[in-house]
C-alpha cells in the first residue's frame, strides 16, 4: 500500500459492517475525511476499496496539480513578456527624451 504523508485510509468496524474512510493530514494535529464508504461485509472487502480508492484520489490530485502548475507557469510567461514589453517601452521613451534635450 503507497500512501502519502499527507493522504491515507483507514478502516474501521461500524456494527455488523466495516467502513472506509479516506483522510488528508490537514495539520500535525487535525485530519479530516476526504470520502468514504460504508456498508461492506469484510474488513478486506473494505481494505480493497481503501487501496483502490487512495490511488484514485491520488491519480487524480496529481493531474489536478499539473493543470494548475501548467496555467501557473503560462501565466507567469505571460506576465513577464508584458513586463518585458513594458520595460522595453520605458527604455525607448526615455532615449527619446535625451535626443529632444
Amino acid at each position: 500500500m503507497s500512501q502519502s504523508k499527507k493522504y491515507a485510509f483507514r478502516v474501521f468496524q461500524v456494527e455488523n459492517t466495516w467502513k472506509t474512510e479516506i483522510t488528508r493530514r490537514m495539520t500535525a494535529t487535525k485530519t479530516i475525511v476526504s470520502k468514504s464508504h460504508d456498508g461492506f461485509a469484510t474488513e478486506a472487502e473494505a481494505t480493497a476499496w481503501g487501496e483502490e480508492a487512495l490511488q484514485g484520489f491520488l491519480g487524480k490530485q496529481a493531474e489536478r496539480n499539473k493543470r494548475k502548475t501548467e496555467k501557473h507557469l503560462k501565466a507567469k510567461s505571460v506576465a513577464a513578456a508584458i513586463a518585458a514589453e513594458s520595460s522595453e517601452f520605458e527604455a525607448d521613451t526615455l532615449d527619446d527624451e535625451t535626443d529632444e534635450a
